[in-house]
Order: C-alpha cells, then sequence, then structure tokens
C-alpha cells in the first residue's frame, strides 16, 4: 500500500449533494470544515478512501472525489477498518477522531440517483475535529498513538 495520504478535499453548502474540490480547507475544533454544510453536526468531517471511489468506477460509474459528498478523499490508508476513537493526523498537525463508521440512509440521496449507489452508507467515516488546522491535497495522513 503507498503512503498515506490526501487526494482532494470538497466542501458544499447543501447536505446530500456532491461536494466542490477545493484547493484547502480550514478545519475548526469541535466543529468540523468552516463553510461546510455538515460543520457542527455530529458528522463534523467525512472521509472516504479513493479505494473504495475506484469499486464505484470498477462498476461502470463515471464518479471522482467529492461526488460521494466526502470532504477528504484519502489514498493508501484502510479508513473502514480503523476503530471508533482512533485519533489520525493530517499534514502540519491538524488530528481528526474516528466517530463514525458507515451511516444510516433514511431516503436515498441525490447521489444514489445521480451514480446509481453509495458506498458512503458502508465505508464513508466520519470524524471529529480534535485538533484544528488547514489541510490540502498531498498532505499525508498517519494514525495517531493513544496516550
Amino acid at each position: 500500500m503507498s503512503i498515506p495520504k490526501v487526494l482532494a478535499v470538497s466542501i458544499s453548502a447543501k447536505k446530500g449533494e456532491k461536494k466542490k474540490n477545493v484547493s484547502k480547507v480550514k478545519l475548526k475544533s469541535d466543529y468540523g470544515i468552516v463553510g461546510d454544510a455538515h460543520a457542527g453536526s455530529k458528522r463534523q468531517v467525512s472521509l472516504l478512501a479513493i479505494e473504495s471511489i475506484e469499486k464505484m468506477r470498477a462498476k461502470g460509474i463515471d464518479v471522482k472525489s467529492g461526488d460521494f459528498a466526502e470532504n477528504i478523499t484519502t489514498s493508501g490508508i484502510d479508513l473502514v477498518n480503523l476503530p471508533i476513537n482512533t485519533r489520525i493526523n493530517i499534514g502540519e498537525g491538524t488530528v481528526l477522531e474516528i466517530k463514525i463508521i458507515g451511516k444510516e440512509c433514511h431516503d436515498r440521496c441525490h447521489i444514489y440517483y445521480t451514480v446509481g449507489d453509495c458506498v458512503m452508507p458502508r465505508e464513508g467515516v466520519f470524524a471529529k475535529v480534535i485538533k484544528e488546522g488547514t489541510i490540502k491535497p498531498n498532505d499525508k495522513i498517519s494514525i495517531k498513538e493513544k496516550l
């Protein structure tokens, strides 16, 4: 597996829609990403591995980072198998704590109707911001040792 890193960062003004890729995002402690619809909720920051997106591409669906409404698209880290409360470092000191793996979809969302499936309920990971900072594509990701 390659070195764990951020491939893309994305935000949207409304919940349940594709997110737009941006050059960087500002994360605020115990809040989420400034300017994103999910900031302040229990799902402050969402992460999805490119490996999950590639599963959808293998089905012939044309999708890219942000299409599943994830804030951070990662590469080289097995997100879905990280234990709850695992802390990860991203870039220059930003720390996230994994809080939720997968999610319940009450209704089919815009993403489902657009691409025919949604991997977020199965493989999306949601985190709380422990230490704020700015993150951008190519920032390295590492698992923070528990104290």
